[in-house]
């Protein structure tokens, strides 16, 4: 079975992936991947979900009403149990965030392999996988034009963890 929503997002028509990407971490949170990947060349310690209401309290450990930032949530993943792979270019923008969430995240649960040549830009769980030209970054995010599929998948998303664990495990 598969099922996948494409979305072409850009800051001049206001059409963005916030929704699509704070749902998926939110049921991470809930009931977290053995084994997140998140693949993108820089990414940036963005918003990602908006607690101002306090209408996700359940999801977090130590809730606030407050808007948790991407590192803050991938580290609640990991506290959640979920082993968490971040591969990025040894790049000084990704610094902050790769700071932030090392810092944050459970001890031995979250690992970052910097590779020079990476350009992919994957997020990927158990069953489903978001792909597409969008870096996590804010301009990725909210300003330029991109394309992203969100896609429920068990296959396709067996085959691309298969794939970054046999490209990337090893590496450091």
């Amino acid at each position: 079975m598969s099922d996948e929503r494409v979305v072409r997002t850009s800051g001049s028509t206001g059409v963005r992936i916030d929704g699509i990407l704070a749902t998926v971490l939110l049921a991470e949170l809930m009931a977290p991947s053995r084994h997140l990947w998140l693949v993108s060349p820089w990414i940036g310690d963005v918003d990602v979900i908006d607690n101002r209401a306090a209408a996700y309290d359940s999801v977090f450990v130590d809730p606030s009403s407050r808007v948790y930032t991407f590192a803050q949530v991938l580290a609640g993943i990991t506290h959640g149990g979920g082993r968490l792979s971040v591969v990025t270019r040894p790049d000084p923008f990704n610094d902050v965030f790769i700071d932030r969430l090392l810092r944050q995240a459970a001890p031995g649960y979250a690992q970052v392999v910097c590779a020079e040549d990476v350009h992919e830009k994957t997020l990927c769980g158990d069953d489903w996988l978001m792909t597409g030209s969008m870096n996590f970054t804010y301009r990725g995010m909210r300003v330029n034009d991109e394309i992203v599929s969100y896609r429920v998948d068990p296959a396709i998303a067996s085959t691309a963890r298969v794939d970054f664990a046999r490209r990337f495990e090893n590496a450091r």
